[in-house]
Formats: structure tokens, C-alpha cells, sequence
């Protein structure tokens, strides 16, 4: 299985975010993961469809926006004009009813999309929608803020479902070289890093040693 590696932005340099996207791409990232909070569904605030749009216009890598927001319907429209490739919403904001028809609208602009859960919430509440999704992201962390420390009670959790689920399994939080092997067993085959990756005095290895853990 290839395991596929997604730098999260919000751990780069924003004074040259540019030159730290670039980085990412020589160094073999396979995609950008940008984490777009609104300090209601989480205790920060982050980006917007600007950022995104801005970022859109950098790179080629495909763009995996996760939505950390309440009411997530209203803004999707703003993040499909600003160039996203991917959009992730967490079942903790949606009815399994509307993100299907959400799905569905975005699947007919040939956007993948992806339903995201919490550390806490029970994988019973995405399973009716496994067959509308092309990946589910796991969350490792309490969403709201970078570098915090990987939770290994998801690691059950990623198993069962690689077990009745065929798509992506992608996990975000706290990834490093570290819990990439964990993760890799268990059967997630994209890591969202941010710390790790642009922190690291070798971005080239760093990424290496995830995708190879």
C-alpha cells in the first residue's frame, strides 16, 4: 500500500509560505493538508477561501481542505471557487442527510470529499456514509491547535475501519516517525503532518521516514 504524505500548512512559515510549499513539493509531498477553523466548532481561528486561493495558485499539489467549521454548507461554495481538490467536513457539524447531498454536489465538480470525526465520536456515526465517501479522515488530536500529542486510543478505531472500509483512511494529529508505524498498520495510507515535517532540519527524510515508517 503507498502511503501517501500531506504536510499540514498550518504548521508552515506564513511569511514565506510560498517558499515552504515549494519545499514540500521537492522534498515528495503528495498533497497540502490546510486546516480551516472558525473558533466555534474549535477554540481557533485560522484560514479562509484567501489563503486557500493564494495557495491554489502556487502549487499543483492536490489541496485537501479540512473544514473544522459550524454550518459547513454555507461556506463549501467558497472553498470549491478558491481551488480545493479535496474537502474534508466533520460529521460532528452535518446530519449524515445533508452531508450525502453536500457530497454528492461536490462529486459533480470532481472534487473528492471526505468526512472527518473526533478522538471521542464513535465510528457509528459515519458508517451509513461510507459508501458517499471517497476517504474519511481520522483525527488523533482535539482539534483546534498544531503540535499536540498523537491520542493512541484512535489506533482501534482506524483498524475496524479499514476493515469495512475500501477508500483513503487519512489521520490528522500528532503524526510523526514515531506513531507512522501504528498508523500504517492499522490500515491509514495518507498522514497529515505539520510539526514534524516543517519543523525538521531535512524535509526530504522527514517525509521519507513517514512514508516508509
Amino acid at each position: 500500500m503507498y502511503i501517501k504524505i500531506a504536510p499540514s500548512i498550518l504548521s508552515a512559515d506564513f511569511s514565506c509560505l510560498e517558499r515552504q510549499i515549494r519545499k514540500v513539493e521537492r522534498a515528495g509531498a503528495d498533497m497540502l493538508h490546510i486546516d480551516v477553523m472558525d473558533g466555534h466548532f474549535t477554540p481557533n481561528i485560522t484560514i479562509g477561501p484567501v489563503v486557500v486561493e493564494f495557495i491554489r495558485r502556487v502549487t499543483r499539489l492536490p489541496l485537501d481542505v479540512h473544514l473544522m467549521i459550524e454550518e459547513p454548507e454555507k461556506f463549501i461554495p467558497d472553498f470549491v471557487r478558491a481551488g480545493s481538490d479535496m474537502i474534508t467536513v466533520h460529521i460532528e457539524t452535518i446530519s449524515a442527510k445533508r452531508y450525502a447531498r453536500c457530497a454528492k454536489g461536490l462529486k459533480s465538480k470532481g472534487i473528492k470529499t471526505g468526512v472527518s470525526l473526533n478522538p471521542a465520536t464513535p465510528l457509528s456515526k459515519i458508517k451509513p456514509l461510507l459508501d458517499t465517501v471517497d476517504f474519511v479522515l481520522i483525527m488523533s488530536v482535539n482539534p483546534g491547535f498544531s503540535g499536540q500529542a498523537f491520542i493512541p486510543a484512535v489506533l482501534p478505531k482506524i483498524k475496524e475501519l479499514r476493515s469495512i472500509f475500501g477508500g483513503d483512511i487519512s489521520v490528522d494529529g500528532g503524526v510523526n516517525d514515531k506513531v507512522a508505524p501504528g498508523l500504517i498498520k492499522a490500515g491509514a495510507n495518507i498522514l497529515a503532518s505539520g510539526s514534524y515535517i516543517f519543523g525538521a532540519k531535512d524535509t526530504k527524510l522527514a517525509i521519507k521516514r513517514l512514508r516508509y515508517a
